[in-house]
């Protein structure tokens, strides 16, 4: 193809006829791209290891065709396929042998964000443009926050949609027949890396981006954690109006300054301190903006307290952060602070993110399994200090000894879980020696729970909190974090038993005194 034609291809609207895509991966993503590939006229082969029943079978429907095999090496078939593009599913490394392949042989190589970027005109507003959108990135809190800004927006009157790495595809979005004015996109690392290949001469340009934080993690992914913040700051390149950042986190500050924006885009801060003008911070216990109002030298807006949200069980110091993000970027596009009271007065949390799972016999049994790297696992024992802390699984090439020595020193007992303990327990037997540990090295998926949670019984007592805040990824022994945390909070259950159910508070704060 030449680069005249793919240039072209910036519209929902263009001439996809005909053109030749390779797509990598057959998950949710994989098969919304074939699926808008193929509406559009393209020539779609999907080449995947393994493919999904369901959609294997509707990929010829769609007018899609398979092939599955081994990826170890790029497969003939898809040599002689002879892709124009390649659009990779977000879990096709760099270092993949089609990876390199595609980029050794100059050929374009999309994610889905970048095709989705392309044909976002297939539903416009009423004024004729396509849905604001907001993009979302950083080591922790993605999730949360997308679904607090996309609930404000909503609060705020916008037709609004938390898609990408929260679950759904922007593509499904981009093709919904109603529209929406904003879409609220979660970027991983790995989506934001290919969307660092852009070549098009429209890139992606947000309305308003955050990085919220940056610490260590899929360095396995990446080769190396420079990679890793590297890809992280694409978040901001070409920010319309407003790059929010942690003021608490030196790295995302100098992403803002590197990047390169569209003339007139401010630099917004957020953190728990006092706010300065631009900013939005806190102050004698209410969450304020100094950023979104026209006196913001002498004046700052009331968004909410510290005590309404301790009630709704968002007091947590990285809750309340994540808030004031969100609230950045809701009132990037003109949503009332009233709005986003009301927004937070409905809004709770997501399963495995620091739920209250029971309270037996004085002990609070905390499920944070969403807390797959040390940076969430620390803010988990920032809100709960010296709790018997629950560690351990697939730890993703990340060293978790300056999580060891800041706070798990401070824990009542450590106990470890998953196939690579010997790194855990060497990590306390450095820096945390007076810190009592405990393995699991239970095999069998069904029995780690059980017995995790017969040692932490055994350990704490009235007053304290068993954590489980892994610092490491799920996939050696559950099928996902979220696997790992209903078999900690049906152990929990098990040992509270049927009768003692109604103990279960799961709007409870770690800033309760009767925690």
């Amino acid at each position: 193809m030449s680069a005249a034609r793919l240039d072209s291809l910036t519209s929902w609207h263009a001439d996809w006829t005909g053109l030749r895509v390779a797509v990598l991966g057959l998950s949710v993503t994989g098969f919304s791209v074939a699926d808008t590939l193929a509406e559009l006229g393209a020539d779609v082969l999907v080449v995947t290891e393994k493919a999904d029943e369901e959609y294997a079978r509707l990929l010829p429907v769609i007018g899609a065709r398979l092939w599955t095999g081994s990826l170890d090496a790029v497969p003939s078939e898809l040599v002689d396929f002879a892709p124009e593009v390649i659009v990779a599913s977000p879990g096709f490394s760099p270092q993949h042998p089609i990876v390199e392949w595609a980029l050794a042989g100059d050929i374009a190589l999309w994610g889905d964000i970048e095709l989705a970027w392309r044909v976002r005109d297939k539903v416009v507003r009423a004024e004729g443009t396509p849905a604001d959108w907001v993009l979302i990135t950083g080591t922790n809190g993605k999730t949360t926050t997308t679904r607090l800004t996309a609930t404000m927006l909503v609060a705020g009157g916008l037709r609004a949609a938390p898609v990408g790495n929260i679950g759904t595809p922007v593509l499904d979005a981009v093709r919904d027949p109603a529209g929406f004015d904003a879409l609220v996109v979660e970027l991983s690392s790995h989506q934001l890396w290919y969307l660092g290949l852009q070549r098009g001469p429209e890139p992606l340009s947000p309305h308003a981006a955050v990085c919220l934080n940056l610490a260590d993690d899929h360095l396995e992914w990446h080769g190396s954690f420079e990679a890793y913040r590297d890809a992280k700051a694409h978040v901001y390149d070409n920010t319309r109006v407003a790059c929010v950042y942690n003021k608490a986190d030196a790295a995302t500050m100098s992403m803002v300054e590197d990047a390169d924006v569209v003339e007139g885009a401010r630099a917004i801060g957020f953190d728990l301190g006092v706010p300065g003008p631009s900013d939005l911070g806190v102050v004698d216990g209410i969450l304020v903006d100094r950023a979104f109002l026209d006196d913001r030298r002498t004046s700052a807006l009331e968004l909410t307290t510290v005590a309404e949200l301790s009630e709704l069980g968002l007091s947590a110091p990285h809750i309340a952060t994540n808030i004031l993000a969100a609230a950045a970027l809701a009132r990037s596009l003109g949503v009332e602070p009233a709005s986003i009271r009301d927004a937070l007065r409905g809004f709770r949390l997501d399963p495995h993110r620091i739920e209250v799972v029971g309270r037996h016999r004085g002990v609070t049994w905390v499920d944070d399994s969403k807390a797959t790297n040390p940076h969430a696992a620390a803010s988990s024992l920032t809100a709960y200090p010296g709790a018997v802390w629950i560690v351990g699984g697939l730890l993703k090439g990340v060293d978790l000894s300056s999580l060891v020595a800041d706070r798990g020193v401070r824990t009542k007992a450590a106990i470890v879980i998953g196939v690579e303990r010997d790194a855990v327990t060497a990590a306390f037997a450095r820096h945390a020696p007076a810190v009592p540990v405990f393995e699991v090295d239970h095999a069998e998926t069904e029995d780690v729970m059980a017995r995790v949670v017969e040692l932490a019984a055994g350990i704490a007592r009235d007053g304290d909190v068993v954590l489980l805040a892994p610092a490491a990824a799920s996939f050696d022994q559950f099928a996902s974090y979220s696997d790992r945390g209903r078999r900690f909070a049906a152990a929990v259950q098990e040992l509270i038993g049927t009768g003692d159910a109604g103990d279960v508070d799961r709007t409870a704060d770690p800033s309760d005194p009767d925690r």
